[in-house]
């Protein structure tokens, strides 16, 4: 898997992307966050990484749990204590198995994006099966270029394909500053979807 190998080089351009985009992520995470009531509930990080992103959700009041195939990034993660998550290393493509419970909200920076047709749906599967009634999903991908089987990146109709049973509410181009070559030439956009 190559995010083994990423890890264990050092290379890590997501992390450095959370801090380049820091704002335009908070904003999305706000419009998530409008209109619940408080406690948030649960959000599962996708992909979590080191749990950078998980490390937010929780600052802003969700129980998170970070997931990730990675055993040296989610090492890494459990090692920052971070108040208010856990970290289960787990595949995306296997959600319905790893006994994580149900979820009111989904978040997947770049994991989705370097899937196969297969993976893809079985993701979609997975995250339907732990969804709560009107949970949402937000995603950021890149979309497909020539590089797509180095760096990854799906179509909008892929995503969608993926998730016939929850509802797109909303896709929206994503910032690419802090994104080095050739990933800032990727057309990353985000994606909202709800499970009615």
């Amino acid at each position: 898997m190559q995010y083994t190998a990423y890890y264990r080089l050092g290379i890590t351009p997501w992390e450095q992307y959370a801090e380049a985009a820091a704002d335009d992520i908070g904003a999305m995470l706000d419009r998530e966050e409008d209109g619940r009531g408080r406690p948030l509930g649960r959000a599962l990080d996708l992909g979590c990484g080191r749990g950078v992103f998980s490390a937010e959700l929780a600052r802003r009041g969700w129980d998170v749990v970070g997931l990730d195939l990675v055993p040296k990034a989610i090492a890494a993660a459990e090692a920052r204590s971070i108040a208010g998550a856990s970290f289960v290393v787990g595949d995306v493509t296997g959600l319905e198995s790893a006994g994580l419970g149900a979820f009111d909200f989904f978040l997947d920076v770049g994991c989705f994006q370097g899937l196969n047709a297969e993976q893809r749906a079985a993701y979609g599967k997975g995250v339907t099966a732990l969804a709560n009634p009107g949970a949402s999903l937000l995603m950021l991908e890149f979309g497909p270029t020539r590089l797509r089987s180095v760096i990854g990146g799906v179509s909008e109709a892929e995503v969608r394909e993926a998730l016939p049973d929850w509802e797109p509410s909303s896709s929206a181009p994503a910032p690419t500053a802090g994104l080095g070559w050739p990933m800032n030439r990727t057309s990353p956009q985000w994606f909202r979807f709800t499970r009615p």
